[in-house]
């Protein structure tokens, strides 16, 4: 097939799930096209190396990737945002037509950034079968805290509903999502569970580095690391007084960067939580080797609506290299673990839970820690690995170029 893949990040972004699918299916034979804009992503700049302008195509062996400018959203800001997903959707709009015109089928990484785009090509494209990947359903709130983005929020609430509804076949990336897309106009019988896979030529099973070793331990207690993101959705104040309230048994190491990291600090602070320590953010390449070292990741969500159906990447990665992992979380990653039998889970936002699994996950002896990392990596390569992922999008792809064509758009 010739394949249109729309995507608001594209390596060497680490947006390994449209990168990567791009390479499967041009190595399994496919004629891929992909329209993505330039790196900027996270920092909110273009590259050093890269300058935006029209016409810039690379290519290989069965694909293509044409980029587009768009707006660099350098502070971050709601007004900043939208700016850039407005920009990208003008700029597809120019150079949709004519880029993925002939194609046979178009796949969608559907992020919020990339809503306007996506409903755009699709006027553009009118009856190409189109798949529809939802990453993420963001509340009203997320996407305009501020008085002068709502009037966009309701045109991006609006525009999403009319994708769920025009879309041939959608993908999500957790089981709990479906309601929340029947809710909002998709049809039930288009939505099929394609969970996320990770990078793996990044994260699989590693033995700790003695540099490794020396960041993340200093002495045999129990060490539960949690990798990532410190903002608001992950809530890790609980998972500070929760380590608080254990003293010396063990220690949570927690290596990242983001928007709640003051609070979280100064809550640890407050505390006087010794066994708390902070880790500034690495390179996704020293991640397994950091894993190795800790005893057990750590996965935490909030309590919120809209963050139950949604499985936080590094689960996958942590699966994925046979850690086992304590998630506090609800829905779809507490029940991924449980299933599995790859750790431990307790609900979200309840410090006092979280402390008994911590005391719990301290007195496993070392060797079920083992095996429930293993069992957690069985899980990983029969459920989400870059393999199993890729023959379920096929196969959608398949699936919807072969229906009976609908009327145009």
């Amino acid at each position: 097939m010739k394949i249109g893949i729309l995507s608001y990040h594209f390596p060497p972004e680490p947006a390994f799930i449209p990168g990567s699918l791009a390479e499967e299916l041009a190595a399994r034979g496919h004629e891929v096209r992909v329209l993505t804009g330039f790196p900027d992503y996270p920092g909110g700049h273009v590259y050093p190396g890269w300058r935006q302008r029209w016409r810039h195509q690379t290519h290989s062996e069965r694909l293509t990737v044409r980029r587009v400018p768009r707006y660099a959203k350098g502070d971050g800001s709601a007004k900043a945002r939208m700016a850039s997903w407005l920009s990208f959707a003008g700029s597809v709009a120019l150079t949709g037509r004519r880029y993925l015109g002939d194609v046979d089928a178009l796949y969608v990484f559907q992020l919020p950034a990339v809503t306007f785009a996506a409903a755009g090509l699709l006027r553009l494209l009118g009856r190409v079968p189109t798949v529809l990947h939802v990453q993420d359903v963001w509340p009203e709130e997320e996407l305009a805290p501020v008085d002068e983005t709502r009037q966009l929020s309701g045109r991006l609430g609006t525009t999403l509903r009319r994708i769920y509804q025009e879309a041939d076949s959608i993908a999500i990336s957790a089981p709990s999502m479906r309601d929340l897309l029947v809710s909002a106009g998709a049809e039930p019988d288009r939505v099929r569970v394609v969970l996320n896979w990770t990078d793996e030529r990044i994260f699989r099973p590693a033995e700790p580095s003695r540099a490794a070793q020396r960041l993340i331990r200093r002495d045999d207690r129990c060490v539960v690391m949690h990798a990532g993101t410190i903002g608001v959705r992950q809530g890790l104040e609980t998972a500070v007084r929760a380590a608080a309230a254990l003293g010396d048994r063990m220690d949570l190491v927690l290596v990242g960067s983001g928007a709640a990291e003051r609070r979280v600090r100064g809550l640890a602070a407050e505390l006087r939580s010794d066994n708390v320590r902070f880790v500034e953010r690495r390179s996704p390449l020293d991640m397994p080797e950091l894993y190795a070292a800790a005893d057990y990741q750590l996965v935490m969500l909030r309590d919120r609506p809209e963050l139950r159906g949604m499985m936080p990447g590094k689960l996958q990665a942590a699966l994925s290299c046979a850690s086992p992992v304590v998630a506090s979380a609800g829905g779809d990653t507490a029940a991924v673990v449980e299933r599995a039998r790859a750790g431990l889970s307790c609900p979200p936002e309840d410090w006092a839970a979280l402390a008994d699994r911590f005391w719990l996950a301290a007195a496993i002896p070392p060797p079920a820690r083992v095996e429930m990392g293993r069992r957690g990596r069985d899980a990983y390569l029969r459920e989400m690995s870059l393999r199993a992922g890729v023959d379920r999008i096929e196969q959608l792809l398949h699936e919807v170029t072969s229906r009976t064509a609908r009327p145009r758009r």
